[in-house]
């Protein structure tokens, strides 16, 4: 192994330890609790280490909020793929979204802490994106095969992301566990919102 990829691996090794010390941090503090120096002292480098591979704490952020979205995305992909009816799909994708929030509350509040992303952000990360083309699919066929084709598309993304995104942050203000009332809401909404879109 030459000199290079030597140090080129060492990189890599105190960068996963980086992301692997703050992630304890958040699991057992919160976000709110992150900070370059604690990571610095949990892996007992200097803090110009942790700079060295991260710029700030929104950019060791931002690579934690791309992870939550590759996770999300994996799942709703493979939630997605056991039907070929877009409406299933937009069903399916829906309690997979709210079962990822749950179970993922750390990745979500992150992803979705400041409010919805903004159209800049979907643009320039390609996480972000995936997950928008992965819901826009199922929208867009059964658009293609409704009785209105000049539906638009994305108003139909932005209501199913809202109503989802609401009811997870109703949830997160109660702290409680309402699986039943989730599913209840969920029962309620989707007919409706396959309806319009349907035409």
């Amino acid at each position: 192994m030459s000199i290079a990829e030597r140090r080129l691996r060492e990189k890599e090794a105190v960068r996963a330890l980086i992301i692997k010390a703050s992630w304890e941090i958040v699991l057992r503090d919160g976000w709110d609790a992150l900070s370059m120096r604690k990571i610095a002292d949990a892996i007992d480098y200097s803090a110009p280490v942790i700079y060295d591979h991260f710029a700030n704490k929104e950019a060791l952020m931002l690579e934690f909020a791309k992870q939550g979205f590759r996770k999300l995305n994996k799942t709703l992909n493979k939630e997605k793929a056991k039907h070929t009816n877009p409406e299933l799909q937009i069903i399916t994708l829906a309690h997979a979204y709210l079962n990822f929030a749950t179970k993922n509350k750390e990745y979500y509040q992150l992803m979705y802490g400041m409010g919805m992303p903004s159209c800049e952000m979907i643009k320039e990360t390609e996480e972000l994106s995936a997950f928008t083309e992965i819901i826009l699919d199922p929208i867009n066929n059964l658009i293609s095969k409704s009785e209105n084709k000049t539906t638009d598309p994305i108003m139909k993304l932005q209501t199913f992301w809202s109503m989802l995104h609401g009811l997870i942050s109703i949830n997160r203000m109660d702290n409680e566990n309402r699986e039943d009332l989730n599913e209840t809401i969920l029962y309620d909404f989707m007919p409706s919102f396959i309806r319009e879109i349907k035409g």
